[in-house]
């Protein structure tokens, strides 16, 4: 198969490359339109869930919640100083007569004592958007202000997602800003030659444009989450450098052999072309999972994650091919000064840390394994999180409304769970019973306020709606993330009704509910991983062992990474430098973080075990072919992860703090996959497995030799000559 498809671009190169450029024209045409198609908010919640229902009824019922908040503080004195109340109360007419604003509410008119701060500085007016396409930035623009003696900024739910969508924007161009030379220098170090460290930015380039043209389309038919985006950018240059690693060096290994160029593109893909399909394979198979989420925001880096991973496949196995038999020899042309000849692929050091390995399996392998397991010990004590304002910089307007609110403002909205009856319903029994449950302070309905089981105020006619429908506002202390407000929902939605029937909602209720989407659907996904990883590694090898062997390493190196999140994101190390604020892990983040780095040790597993089992199945003993393999390896996958984590850890400078997480776990992930995992413990595992590393029931290694397309090895001189 390998050798008809290198055959046939060797053959058709300049065909290839002719309809390439044609296809990367449009494809640049149509994914640039992406940007406008793709949500920048939510997408962290399932549809079927109480908490959705619920806030659906409220948005058709009820007008749904306050879209944005407007923060006026005192430039001195009090928000009750003439002065300032005469500023505050024209900037309310003004809001009050803005057609894209609806029921808009303000101190300055209500007088409510909740929507004044306990010290007096802030008080706050809140509003509907009238239409859909109501522009955040336009009403900053329009009524924000720092001077005179109101200071004046606009923040709440909806003006989350614009504000994160925009830091986004900034943050990619930051990242490749900061990634791209760098990597560029490092090919160039690596290769020895610029002509040859342009080939894996150019097949990067495919992936990127192609995927974006997939996103494009996906967007105009579902929901997609513009953080698709990083991941695009971020997988397709990595895996672009990865798989150009390999196919650039072993084509250079083969002109160096004596082969012409027209036999060493054809070796090439029989030989490199093989492990990187089954390397790509892999991570798009653990990607794929996230299909199983109801998450749109999951099923979005499925969809980038998917194509970025297949793009790059084809670039590499059928365009780079192309590239290289157009260039020939000249792939090693524009040579630094000082680089004599080629450099050679092969790592003499590597060769020896794989042969301690095996001559001291336990001195080698013992530490390596007690330093994972005691990085992944904060695992144990991980809390679960989504998103809100927090996740932004402290500088972000949202986010210096958002602190206002929660350290000043006694009834943070945020906090209240919001009920909703289905169908007419008298509530007055239900909220009174609801009022005595610890921990609630008020529920507040359209009929009364209650508190402590007994009425105690006045309610809001408007939280009945004309067909009947109740609203109930439900008043804690509890912060939405915390234990207590999530058990606060249990126990609540334990309540009896007598009869009515009651969705739950609220920031908190969101949050259980999102979990209980996750953690449902997780034994799927780990399953449909472990399974179809399992039998693309035993196609790979033909062995059974290799792949349980590579899924327990796996679990190993991804427990040490998700435990040092826990302590740099959760406890806060790094967080001054970083410019972050510690909260609770996203829930949805760590799902993305676990089958991204799955799939990407995975890569490097498929690397290293390639060289590996060619060198086995040539003849070598089990120690010369490990030895050997990581020798031929090694130097290749310490260069490929460390400019893929270049190509991540850039996004640790983001000003979104769960893509800090993302950039710098997936970065220490594949670094430490890497160097100690392959470097240290495979070598250490193949000599602790022996013969049995490569075995298997003779009806599988049947059914491998039919379906395992596998390529004829030819020996290498060294071993011909055994």
């Amino acid at each position: 198969m390998f050798g008809r498809i290198g055959r046939f671009t060797a053959s058709h190169a300049r065909a290839v490359l002719a309809i390439t450029v044609l296809l990367m024209v449009g494809a640049g045409a149509l994914g640039f339109t992406a940007f406008g198609k793709l949500q920048t908010a939510g997408g962290f919640e399932d549809p079927a869930a109480e908490s959705s229902q619920a806030q659906e009824l409220l948005n058709s019922n009820f007008g749904g919640g306050n879209d944005v908040v407007i923060l006026m503080t005192a430039a001195t004195g009090t928000v009750d100083d003439p002065a300032v109340r005469a500023a505050a109360t024209e900037l309310t007419d003004r809001l009050s007569a803005d057609a894209a604003l609806a029921d808009v509410t303000s101190y300055f008119t209500t007088q409510a004592p909740p929507m004044k701060s306990a010290d007096d500085k802030h008080a706050i007016a809140v509003a509907k958007f009238a239409g859909d396409d109501v522009d955040v930035a336009e009403l900053r623009e329009t009524y924000g202000s720092t001077d005179g003696p109101l200071d004046v900024r606009i923040g709440g739910p909806e003006a989350i997602g614009p504000d994160i969508g925009e830091q986004v924007g900034s943050d990619l161009a930051l990242a490749e800003a900061i990634a791209v030379p760098i990597i560029l220098v490092l090919l160039v170090i690596v290769f020895g030659s610029v002509v040859a460290a342009l080939l894996p930015l150019a097949i990067g380039a495919i992936a990127v444009l192609g995927t974006f043209a997939v996103l494009s389309i996906l967007g105009s038919l579902t929901d997609v989450s513009v953080f698709a985006i990083n991941l695009t950018t971020a997988l397709g240059l990595g895996l672009a450098i990865d798989y150009a690693l390999l196919m650039v060096n072993r084509f250079r290994e083969e002109l160096a052999g004596g082969r012409d160029t027209h036999d060493a593109v054809v070796r090439t893909v029989e030989t490199a072309g093989r492990t990187i399909m089954f390397s790509a394979l892999t991570v798009a198979v653990a990607l794929a999972a996230l299909l199983v989420f109801p998450l749109y925001f999951l099923r979005s880096f499925a969809y980038a994650g998917v194509g970025v991973v297949l793009v790059a496949m084809i670039g590499a196995i059928v365009v780079l091919p192309a590239l290289l038999t157009v260039l020939g020899p000249k792939v090693n042309s524009l040579r630094l000064p000082w680089v004599k000849r080629t450099p050679s692929s092969v790592s003499a050091v590597w060769g020896r840390i794989a042969g301690f390995a095996m001559r001291r399996p336990v001195l080698a392998g013992a530490p390596v394994v007690i330093m994972l397991a005691i990085a992944a010990i904060p695992l144990l004590r991980v809390e679960f999180g989504t998103p809100d304002d927090r996740v932004l910089t402290t500088a972000s307007e949202t986010r210096v409304v958002g602190d206002v609110l929660r350290a000043d403002f006694p009834t943070d909205d945020s906090k209240a769970l919001q009920l909703v009856t289905r169908g007419p319903a008298d509530v007055t029994d239900y909220a009174s019973r609801l009022s005595s449950v610890p921990g609630v302070e008020s529920v507040t309905t359209s009929s009364g306020t209650f508190a402590d089981g007994r009425a105690a105020g006045p309610g809001n006619p408007a939280m009945a709606a004309r067909s009947g429908e109740q609203r109930l506002t439900m008043l804690t202390d509890y912060d939405a993330h915390s234990t207590a407000g999530q058990d606060l929902v249990a126990t609540v939605r334990d309540v009896p009704t007598g009869g009515t029937d009651v969705l739950v909602g609220g920031e908190a209720a969101q949050l259980v509910d999102s979990k209980a989407a996750i953690a449902d659907r997780l034994p799927l996904a780990g399953g449909l991983i472990a399974i179809s990883t399992f039998l693309l590694l035993f196609l790979f090898t033909g062995s059974l062992l290799q792949p349980l062997r590579s899924l327990l390493f796996n679990v190993l190196g991804l427990s040490a990474t998700l435990g040092l999140m826990v302590m740099i994101f959760q406890e806060g190390w790094l967080s001054s430098w970083l410019g972050f604020t510690p909260l609770p892990l996203d829930t949805s983040m760590l799902v993305l973080l676990f089958c991204i780095v799955f799939g990407l040790s995975m890569d490097y597993e498929v690397f290293v075990l390639s060289r590996i089992k060619e060198m086995h199945d040539l003849g070598a003993p089990a120690r010369e072919a490990v030895t050997r393999g990581l020798s031929r390896t090694g130097r290749l996958i310490t260069m490929a992860a460390v400019l893929l984590a270049v190509s991540l850890l850039a996004f640790g400078t983001s000003g979104v703090s769960f893509i800090q997480m993302f950039g710098i776990g997936s970065g220490l992930a594949i670094l430490i996959d890497a160097t100690l995992i392959r470097g240290v413990l495979v070598p250490v595992s193949m000599r602790a497995l022996g013969r049995a590393a490569w075995w298997s029931p003779p009806f599988l290694r049947r059914v491998h030799g039919r379906v395992g397309l596998k390529e004829e090895s030819e020996p290498e001189p060294e071993l011909a000559r055994v």
